[in-house]
């Protein structure tokens, strides 16, 4: 695996970024505000946004020594396919506001890394251009929209193209209040829309509306009927494995796997839905009791260091979905820019390890985890 930070610096204004923070710090000098803002944001005050940073670097790590860690593997196993570290490309829209390769960049880049992207149902690229650019496992997220034809048309197209799970996002039917998109009465770049959905007259944002679009797009297109029988009449629908996104409690997490969901995502929007709302990995533990080893655990939202990886799988998750970086990464230098925020965050998580003295994934434990919400 190369060194991320020796990306040729050419490519950037200063010095090449030796962490996901300093990423950011070059996506936003090379993104219009308005799409930075967008990428950025939270719901209302932005509380739940930094507690999903917070909380990480609130827990403490109790490492093993003297443990024989000259040979490690980080790889772990996802639904059957095997990747190369435990963490995942999540779901996030509007990849060409960071470079014009869009979501084909974060495919080729996630596969390069050994590992799997979640392609959002808001993209500005075909699934069909994207399946063909990958190089490696893709899933796909749907949002279940008003007319259930358009619905059934994107998950008829995800599996001709080789996707290999859905993963249904359930904390979003109603749009957060997302003030900075309030304020920049955000939409889209002239020229990219909601292409998957063109057949069926979804793929642009609604005219004439003050505030935020996509707000207003959401408000028209998405079903807030939705309810655990969905989640069933979903299942019906596919063979594919269909995994449950925004869970946040225990309960909800057990109606899930009941309601034949093949995983859990715990997930809070990346604080941009329902601002208060807790950290995700505060709740990770009691997602994992609740779901008690019958299907894998997912969690995402603030996870910026290869440390906080392992704090994850420690409380109990099978991987870690990342979103915000990966953003950063294309915006920073396209696909290269994306491939070099996952392995930066491999290197970081091979380093964890071998100083936690754990030799494979499966010797993360929650003993590790200094806290009280260690298992």
């Amino acid at each position: 695996m190369r060194d991320a930070a020796n990306l040729k610096r050419e490519h950037f204004h200063v010095k090449a970024p030796v962490n996901l923070f300093e990423f950011e710090d070059v996506a936003r000098g090379k993104l219009r505000a308005e799409a930075y803002e967008y990428y950025a944001g939270g719901a209302n005050d932005g509380i739940t946004l930094r507690e999903n940073r917070n909380a990480y670097e609130r827990l403490r790590l109790r490492y093993r020594v003297l443990r024989d860690v000259s040979l490690r593997d980080c790889s772990t196993t996802v639904l059957g396919q095997r990747i190369a570290f435990p963490v995942m490309v999540a779901p996030t829209a509007f990849h060409k506001m960071a470079c014009g390769a869009g979501e084909c960049a974060t495919a080729r880049a996630a596969g390069r890394a050994g590992t799997i992207m979640v392609m959002s149902t808001l993209s500005n690229t075909l699934i069909e251009d994207v399946a063909a650019a990958a190089t490696g496992p893709l899933w796909f997220q749907l949002y279940i929209y008003k007319d259930r034809g358009a619905t059934l048309d994107l998950i008829r197209r995800a599996e001709a193209a080789g996707f290999q799970a859905l993963v249904l996002t359930v904390d979003a039917q109603v749009w957060g209040r997302r003030e900075a998109d309030v304020r920049n009465g955000f939409k889209l770049p002239d020229g990219l829309t909601v292409v998957n959905l063109a057949e069926h007259a979804k793929a642009a944002f609604p005219d004439g509306v003050s505030g935020s679009g996509l707000a207003a797009y959401v408000a028209k297109m998405l079903d807030p009927s939705l309810t655990w029988d969905d989640l069933e009449w979903l299942r019906a629908q596919t063979k594919l494995p269909v995994l449950v996104k925004g869970i946040v409690r225990g309960d909800d997490a057990a109606l899930a796997i009941k309601h034949g969901a093949a995983g859990v995502v715990v997930s809070n929007h990346g604080g941009r839905q329902l601002d208060t709302a807790p950290a995700t990995i505060e709740v990770l533990p009691g997602v994992v009791d609740a779901v008690a080893g019958k299907a894998p655990v997912f969690v995402d939202g603030g996870v910026r260091r290869g440390t906080d990886v392992i704090k994850a799988v420690a409380l109990g998750a099978t991987a870690v979905m990342v979103g915000r970086p990966i953003l950063w990464g294309l915006a920073a230098d396209g696909e290269e820019g994306a491939l070099a925020v996952l392995e930066m965050l491999a290197a970081e998580f091979d380093l964890a390890m071998a100083l936690c003295g754990a030799r494979s994934v499966s010797e993360i434990r929650g003993d590790l985890v200094d806290s009280a919400l260690a298992r």
